[in-house]
C-alpha cells in the first residue's frame, strides 16, 4: 500500500504541472493553478502516509536531528510521506510560479521547460525562476520609466 501511495501522490499532482506547461493560455488552467486547493489530494495522501509514523514523525520534527530524520526516511512510511509532503509543495512553489510568469508576461516557451525543471529540482528551479523574475521586474521598471520620461510625465 504504501508503494502505491508514494506513486499516487506523483500523479495526483502531475495534472496541473501538465496544465501550467502544455496549456498556459487556455482559461481552466489559470483557475485551477489559482486555486490552493489542488494540493489537498496529495495532503490526504500525506495524512494516510504520514498518521502510522506519527510518533517518529513527530520526533524528528519537534526536535530536528539528522539521527532522528535519517531514523524517519528509513521507514516505507515515514519516506513516502515526506516525499507527499515535497510534492505538495513543489506544487504550491510551481503554481506560484506560474501565476507571476503571467503577471509579468514572461513567455510560456520559457516557462515550461522551467516548470518541468522545477517539478525535478524544485530549489534549483525555485532560484532560476527567482533570478528570471527580478530581471523582469527591473526591465519593466526601467521600461515603464522609459515610456514615462518620453510622454513628459515625472
Amino acid at each position: 500500500m504504501t508503494g502505491f501511495l508514494f506513486e499516487l501522490s506523483f500523479w495526483l499532482a502531475a495534472p496541473v504541472w501538465l496544465l501550467m506547461i502544455f496549456a498556459p493560455a487556455w482559461g481552466p488552467t489559470a483557475r485551477i493553478a489559482g486555486s490552493p486547493l489542488t494540493v489537498v489530494p496529495v495532503l490526504l495522501v500525506y495524512l494516510a502516509l504520514a498518521v502510522p509514523v506519527f510518533p517518529e514523525l513527530w520526533t524528528a520534527v519537534s526536535s530536528p536531528d539528522l539521527g532522528t530524520f535519517r531514523e524517519l526516511t528509513a521507514l516505507a512510511d515515514g519516506a513516502g510521506a515526506i516525499w507527499s509532503q515535497v510534492i505538495a509543495w513543489d506544487l504550491l512553489i510551481g503554481q506560484w510560479m506560474y501565476r507571476e510568469a503571467r503577471r509579468l508576461r514572461i513567455p510560456a516557451l520559457l516557462m515550461g521547460p522551467l516548470l518541468a525543471f522545477t517539478i525535478l529540482l524544485s530549489p534549483f528551479g525555485l532560484l532560476v525562476f527567482l533570478g528570471l523574475r527580478s530581471a523582469r521586474v527591473r526591465r519593466s521598471t526601467r521600461d515603464d520609466l522609459t515610456v514615462a520620461v518620453s510622454r513628459g510625465v515625472t
